[in-house]
């Protein structure tokens, strides 16, 4: 059944009213008509089944036939800082990421980032919308505006609680990082999973001795991927299904 993502729902005599883009997403794109079935969500634990009662190429109207519970989300929060990438190395983070249930996405400016500064925000969060409706989640992952790597800390401390940064030149497995978490008391590791835990990925050209020496000071722990050198969109994904293996509802 076709899903459509309304961060502001309003309802009316039972009805909602679709418009703009996502009207004309609903009609050109997945060839709606009337009388077909619509889940409706808009980022809560409910969602709603509809059935399309009035349609147009500039508003649909649909009305609500089931309220019903949709909490789909990982138990653990977990906030991607991505160095920027070029092209569509990024777009694929973005999307393969959030299918996988990352929470945020933080795009950041390395020292050997070899992009730095982007017009594309705009087009991922639509890619982040799309995998999220696509994958089943109840949520949108937040994309928020590029950074300088040091601001992660500075400006985004309160976000995580506990963080991994991969290093492609040494660093223990995230396997033994893991058992590391889990000899802390079950407490602080829920709390740990509540308040997220922050992974970040090297761009191209890797991280600098420097950004390692602070990502450590700051409480993060240094991994790795093994001795095969990834691509640095390749990394984001296995990272994050790692994570979402050993702490969230994969596997």
């Amino acid at each position: 059944m076709p899903r459509i993502y309304l961060p502001a729902l309003r309802f009316v005599n039972n009805k909602i009213s679709i418009t703009g883009e996502k009207a004309r997403y609903l009609t050109s794109v997945l060839r709606c008509r009337k009388g077909d079935d619509l889940i409706v969500f808009s980022g809560g634990n409910d969602c709603f089944r509809t059935t399309i009662s009035e349609i147009g190429r500039q508003e649909v109207t649909v009305e609500v036939t089931e309220k019903f519970l949709c909490n789909l989300e990982s138990p653990i929060r977990i906030i991607l800082a991505q160095a920027l990438l070029k092209g569509e190395k990024m777009d694929l983070v973005i999307q393969k990421t959030t299918e996988l249930g990352v929470a945020e996405i933080l795009p950041v400016v390395t020292s050997r980032s070899q992009l730095r500064e982007t017009r594309r925000l705009s087009r991922w969060r639509k890619i982040a919308e799309e995998a999220s409706r696509q994958s089943g989640r109840n949520v949108v992952t937040v994309l928020h505006e590029p950074m300088q790597f040091g601001s992660i800390f500075s400006d985004q401390g309160s976000l995580f609680k506990a963080g991994l940064i991969l290093y492609e030149e040494k660093g223990m497995k995230i396997s033994k990082a893991a058992e590391m978490l889990k000899r802390v008391s079950n407490a602080a590791v829920h709390s740990f999973m509540r308040g997220g835990q922050l992974v970040i990925i090297c761009p191209e050209g890797g991280f600098t001795e420097e950004e390692i020496v602070l990502a450590g000071e700051k409480g993060l722990l240094i991994v790795s991927l093994g001795q095969r050198i990834l691509r640095a969109e390749t990394a984001a994904i296995s990272a994050v299904t790692l994570i979402q293996f050993l702490f969230g509802d994969m596997g």
